[in-house]
């Protein structure tokens, strides 16, 4: 089944002024980058999309495992041999952060390495993409480098956050 209409995007603008004798100086900074996807393997393409939205209980974690347990829209399990782009935000209700990365058992290193973490506090995301000309984007190695480590950062309450990730399955 192929995939369509692959996008990721990401977009800052800000602009900074400051008020002068005879007007006002502005400093407009804007950055932003955008990755479309072919169906396909290959540089610049992706075969496999999943997403969700979850809910961790006070200090509880969960390994995504991102080779061959995770399910797609229509049931069938997803096997990613390459992450090409990735989402994670967590609610802007909750109280506690949600942590990514580190898995105690074969994590997947490719983005964060072994033991890297990023801490999303409320309302916070994190977004990833590779370039069109990136036949490797983020490897995975299934069974040994292919799980994505998730965690409430404290007690007392619940976290939810919702992921996104496109790849290909070779």
């Amino acid at each position: 089944m192929p995939l369509q209409g692959t996008m990721l995007a990401v977009s800052a603008y800000a602009e900074l002024t400051q008020a002068l004798d005879l007007g006002t100086g502005r400093a407009p900074q804007a950055l932003s980058r955008s990755m479309a996807l072919a169906s396909g393997t290959a540089a610049g393409q992706g075969d496999r999309v999943w997403s969700d939205r979850r809910t961790l209980a006070a200090s509880a974690t969960e390994d995504l495992d991102l080779a061959g347990v995770l399910l797609d829209a229509f049931g069938t399990a997803i096997t990613f041999a390459r992450i090409k782009g990735i989402v994670i935000a967590a609610a802007a209700g909750n109280t506690n952060n949600v942590v990514v990365g580190a898995a105690a058992a074969n994590p997947w290193a490719t983005l964060l390495s072994a033991t890297g973490t990023v801490t999303l506090r409320p309302g916070a995301f994190l977004a990833v993409g590779t370039g069109a000309a990136d036949a490797t984007g983020y490897a995975v190695t299934a069974g040994t480098a292919d799980l994505l480590k998730v965690a409430n950062s404290a007690a007392g309450t619940a976290v939810t956050y919702d992921v996104h990730i496109i790849g290909a399955s070779a």
